[in-house]
């Protein structure tokens, strides 16, 4: 029987906290042991080789039976058959784990796929990170299963960095930009710890204050979904870049870990319903983890802004646009505040531009900004740009800083300086603000898109949890689909709740002119069964008399054999489309977005994943661009958005429980009446799977 591979979680914490550490293999582990020494590792180290005696002063071991116990973490650096080997014979001995460096797994075709089930089945319940990766540092413990130089240090608390790239992990770690970091973790080729495990190992440490992932690929969305979930519950916010936007990086994706990057729509649907705030960047994807590490997720994104420049005030607050960052004014009482304190040329507004009046007095300096800081903001930001300590002297801007340090303390303000330059905050400066409760951030851009992620977070740790994931299973593989007509399709919406026309289906313009008089003029005539409608003929509107109907049907007689007569819907404030697309990786997914003809080319959507919540998917409609024409725009109605949310939740409903079957679902236009007069679905496609015919609905 075949190893499935999956250990629990827990049966990590061995290795990822190693009392001792066997290395094998040659310059690799020299370098590993390097690393544990400049960190200050306590631990045993046994180096294995099979001809050398000593390696950096250390006894070697000849193979793991002349081991002197059985070690709680391995690196092993040797090559792909040789790891297979050394694996079966740690697992004999009961070791808490290794770390296998070697490529040519499972991402490198068929032959790596053998060796990878027999690494698997070498490996029996020992927990086994890789291969394909660089490893792992502990930086609280000091302990390096890592093979290479690196520009981490020890810490006491920080954050944990979960990398699906070994470079990526690698240049992490030379950053200089004063993020503690606690755990750094390459994933590999995920054989037996993946990345829901990880993340639920570093949310559950106490010495992890936020968790950053670097992703290529998420192979199980639900699974990611509860991982995420269990760190929210530990406190542990998560910030996320994921690649694969662009086609070139979905190909890149493929060809190095031999995954499928989902489509970038769809993970961004999953990361909003989690709580993970995504960046672009990894400059921003440090500043973020910074601010995660010292203020946790904000409360909201009211920010106050203090500098000795005006220059550099307007630039902040130009980057600001866009994010969900404010700046609001500030109150009579702060006004009156800072009057008291401040030269009286001084103009007090946010952004607050304090000049070079107080610059070298200290005291007052922090006198200024406690007053200013004192407003009801989320988090304040101070402007100092270091000169750089090769050439000058940086000890004038200390007044600053520390004034920035005390007014945070005294008010419980977050507390933050930003350099608009990357390079102006040393990291001896940057550990010195860390050290006194404030956040360094570095470079305009980055440190926003930074702080704007801690916000997002913030905002949505404040809802109510979304039910898991739907996980279905499809019974059948599409290559037959039944496509209901538009009278069966809304038939079956309408008994979920969902407002249809008054509608019936004829065969010829007698039967058509009947259903008219039956449903009451005016009325609309289309041809059954044609899509896009309106570019074939195929719908004849608004019509008012029998006489219309019957030319109507006869127009479109060449076009279809039955046709639909349905009332005529009036006074429409807008068209939605709802749409519900079964994803491979995610299963059914809901779309949102303004409808009607022009539905291709506006492309104004939004996405979400199932089950959606009803704040879902109201957030959701007010965040598309053209959502002004839903509130009333330039004298129009207000739209009913109430009744569209209702809507679309009887449209979610329906496809929830047509799961395993359910291949597409359109319906397009959602019309929307002005407010407290409802919402029509006026068509609609559905198609099933082949084992749909005859839907219980």
């Amino acid at each position: 029987m075949s190893n499935t591979g999956k250990v629990s979680p827990d049966k990590f914490q061995r290795m990822l906290q190693p009392g001792s550490i066997a290395v094998f293999g040659g310059g690799h582990a020299r370098q590993l042991i390097r690393q544990c020494e400049r960190l200050g590792f306590q631990g045993a180290v046994w180096p294995v080789h099979p001809e050398k005696k000593r390696v950096l002063g250390r006894r070697v071991y000849r193979s793991v039976d002349d081991l002197p116990g059985s070690p709680d973490a391995c690196f092993i650096a040797v090559n792909r058959h040789q790891t297979i080997d050394i694996v079966r014979s740690l697992a004999a001995l009961d070791a808490g784990g290794a770390v296998c460096f070697a490529t040519g797994f499972n991402e490198s075709g068929e032959e790596g796929e053998v060796l990878t089930q027999q690494l698997l089945e070498a490996s029996g319940d020992m927990p086994l990170i890789g291969p394909n990766c660089y490893g792992l540092l502990n930086l609280v413990d000091g302990a390096a299963l890592w093979p290479d130089q690196m520009g981490a240090r020890r810490v006491d608390n920080g954050v944990a960095i979960i990398s699906m790239s070994s470079n990526v992990a690698f240049n992490l770690t030379m950053q200089k930009r004063g993020l503690p970091n606690a755990y750094m973790l390459s994933l590999g080729n995920k054989l037996k710890f993946d990345l829901q495990d990880a993340i639920r190992v570093f949310a559950a440490n106490e010495n992890v204050t936020a968790i950053g992932l670097y992703l290529e690929s998420i192979s199980c969305p639900a699974a990611f979904e509860e991982a995420v979930q269990f760190a929210r519950e530990c406190g542990k916010p998560v910030v996320a870049i994921k690649t694969g936007r662009s086609d070139a990086a979905r190909q890149l994706v493929l060809s190095h870990t031999a995954s499928m990057a989902g489509p970038d729509e769809l993970v961004n649907a999953l990361f909003a319903r989690s709580g993970v705030a995504r960046v672009q960047s990894l400059e921003a994807f440090i500043e973020a983890l910074k601010v995660l590490h010292l203020l946790g997720p904000l409360e909201g994104g009211r920010i106050g802004i203090m500098s000795t420049s005006g220059g550099d005030l307007a630039m902040v607050a130009d980057a600001m646009e866009g994010l969900p960052l404010d700046l609001p004014e500030l109150s009579d009482s702060t006004v009156k505040a800072l009057k008291s304190c401040v030269h009286e040329r001084i103009r007090i507004t946010n952004p607050f531009d304090f000049q070079m009046f107080d610059w070298n007095d200290s005291k007052r300096l922090a006198t200024i900004f406690e007053a200013f800081m004192r407003e009801d903001f989320d988090a304040v930001i101070c402007v100092l740009d270091y000169p750089r300590d090769d050439r000058c002297d940086p000890s004038e801007w200390s007044g600053a800083e520390k004034g920035m340090i005390r007014a945070s303390r005294r008010t419980g303000t977050p507390g933050i300086i930003l350099s608009t330059f990357a390079d102006t905050i040393s990291e001896r400066i940057a550990d010195r603000v860390i050290a006194g409760g404030v956040v360094p951030l570095t470079g305009t851009g980055a440190a926003l898109d930074g702080l704007a992620a801690a916000v997002a977070i913030g905002a949505s740790w404040k809802y109510l949890q979304h039910p898991p994931l739907l996980e279905t299973e499809h019974r059948g593989d599409g290559s037959n689909p039944v496509v209901l007509d538009e009278s069966d399709a809304l038939n079956l919406l309408a008994e979920y709740g969902v407002r249809c026309p008054r509608m019936e289906v004829v065969d010829d313009s007698t039967s058509a002119m009947a259903a008219a008089r039956r449903i009451g003029y005016p009325v609309v005539v289309k041809a059954l069964g044609i899509a896009h409608k309106t570019d074939s003929g195929a719908v004849h509107l608004n019509l008012g008399n029998a006489d219309a109907v019957a030319t109507a049907v006869e127009e479109m007689a060449g076009l279809a054999e039955r046709f639909i007569v349905a009332e005529m819907i009036p006074n429409g404030v807008t068209e939605l489309i709802v749409g519900i697309h079964l994803d491979e990786q995610f299963g059914p997914t809901l779309l949102v977005g303004f409808g009607g003809v022009l539905v291709e080319i506006l492309k104004d959507c939004a996405t979400l994943l199932l089950p959606a919540s009803r704040e879902s998917v109201t957030g959701a409609l007010l965040s598309l661009k053209s959502a002004k024409l839903l509130q009333g725009y330039r004298g129009a109605p207000v739209a009913d958005i109430e009744a569209a949310v209702d809507s679309v939740m009887a449209i979610s409903r329906f496809a929830e429980d047509h799961a395993d079957r359910l291949l597409e679902l359109d319906v397009n236009p959602l019309l929307l009446l002005p407010e407290g007069m409802g919402a029509v679905a006026v068509d609609a496609l559905v198609t099933m799977d082949e084992h749909s015919e005859g839907v219980d609905s």
